[in-house]
């Protein structure tokens, strides 16, 4: 059994809560200086949690760190329990997903190292290849604005779509010059287009929630995102100001180490690719 601990909705909304509290009397701009006790660090489950608890249960204890891995199932309260204090640091997201984040929600996370790649793909239990969906088909795809503006640049990279010129991390379906298929784009929170795949006709699935539900993105995508100068690595992140905090940087030498590399390597097998 993993020794991960794992944050009910209710805890997940209360910590958000506390955030709105207590913020205003927070200095904003620096990070904790308290550096005692075990790093917690929240984290999606598949792969962030996985490859954490492998650092845990591997690496942390010679390094002399002690590791406190919590699993969330949702893209915002890893950022505003980073930003409240309630953990340290999350491991979940990349750079395009937190600029926008840090921008609307006057959060301050900082990057710290970047560890893999999760490539975006498109899957259906309808078709088998992309260029099979039929004219009017309706695709699933990530509802928040930089997955969906990604998701849209994966369509048009494969030729289904044309995006307008210059259009950048925002893209919507407004934004399409072309669509030769007519094509139907239905927008739904990232962790829900695994399950939308029996309701329409394709969906964009992130990464993680892929492999979460089974599927293997090397193997499965009818298109997969191409890892070649990629922006959208996936990262430590830390409030602002924690970036020396020394337990970070223990963690961030762990999770950039040999034998992490294999460990992905060897358990996803493509599906996460190394960063580093």
């Amino acid at each position: 059994m993993r020794n991960t601990a794992k944050l009910a909705t209710a805890v997940l909304a209360a910590g958000a809560l506390t955030f709105g509290l207590t913020a205003c009397g927070s200095d904003k701009d620096s990070g904790s200086s308290d550096t005692s006790g075990p790093l917690v660090v929240a984290a999606s489950p598949t792969p962030h949690a996985e490859i954490l608890d492998f650092v845990k249960k591997n690496l942390a204890k010679k390094a002399g760190l002690d590791l406190d891995v919590r699993e969330f199932t949702d893209y915002i309260t890893p950022n505003t329990a980073t930003e409240d204090g309630d953990v340290d640091a999350n491991y979940f997201q990349n750079q395009p997903y937190l600029d926008d984040f840090n921008k609307k929600r006057g959060t301050h996370i900082a990057p710290v190292v970047t560890v893999h790649l999760e490539p975006l793909g498109l899957y259906s239990h309808k078709v088998k290849k992309a260029d099979a969906l039929k004219s009017g088909a309706t695709i699933a795809v990530p509802n928040d604005s930089v997955n969906e503006a990604r998701a849209l640049k994966l369509l048009a990279a494969d030729g289904l779509i044309t995006l307008k010129d210059g259009v950048g991390t925002e893209a919507t379906p407004r934004d399409i010059a072309k669509n030769p298929k007519d094509l139907k784009f239905k927008e739904v929170e990232a962790a829900q287009t695994p399950r939308s795949l029996d309701d329409v006709d394709a969906a964009v699935v992130n990464g993680n929630y892929a492999i979460s539900a089974g599927l293997k993105p090397a193997k499965d995508a009818l298109v997969l995102e191409s890892a070649k100068n990629n922006p959208y690595g996936n990262f430590l992140a830390v409030k602002k100001g924690d970036e020396k905090d020394p337990r970070v940087t223990k963690l961030a030498k762990l999770l950039t180490s040999p034998e992490v590399k294999k460990f992905i390597e060897d358990k996803y097998q493509g599906s996460v690719i190394p960063s580093f």
